[in-house]
């Protein structure tokens, strides 16, 4: 017996809903552009070339649409794998929905997300992680030296 999907609720629109601080992100829709950089910057040092991080924004969001959250059914085993390494990322997450069919069974429907924090910490800079600050500051640097004599 096939269910009608009903549409999902206003709420989970593509609209980015951040800090209320990120005057930059609060209230922008989430763009190809947004992802690319995003993803650009997820990957390494380095980064991934343009044109890469590109193409796998535009694949991701042809799956995502207006949507803020698609199922997982969707996906085909080479599209997972990707979706598996903007997860490592933390540009997606997923999420787990249980209900029981009228025959007492569980049934679980897996969802796939946006990271919207993390999207913005990608895009904007924030929230580096220790791996990433190898340009040798500590915070000891601002100390004076006066401070480690005792008197």
């Amino acid at each position: 017996m096939k269910r009608r999907v009903e549409p999902l609720n206003e709420s989970l629109n593509i609209i980015t809903k951040l800090k209320k601080s990120d005057v930059s992100v609060t209230n922008t829709t989430l763009t190809v552009e947004h992802l690319t950089k995003a993803i650009k910057n997820s990957i390494d040092k380095q980064g991934m070339p343009e044109e890469e991080a590109r193409a796998m924004a535009q694949h991701v969001m042809n799956f995502f649409g207006y949507s803020e959250r698609i199922i997982d059914n969707v996906l085909e085993p080479e599209d997972r794998d990707a979706f598996y390494m903007l997860e490592d990322a933390g540009i997606l997450t997923t999420e787990r929905e249980e209900t029981t069919l009228y025959d007492g069974r569980e049934w679980r429907i897996h969802y796939w997300m946006f990271h919207k924090e993390r999207i913005s910490e990608l895009i904007y800079g924030r929230g580096r992680s220790l791996d990433n600050l190898d340009d040798g500051v500590t915070v000891y640097d601002d100390i004076p030296d006066d401070i480690w004599s005792r008197e």
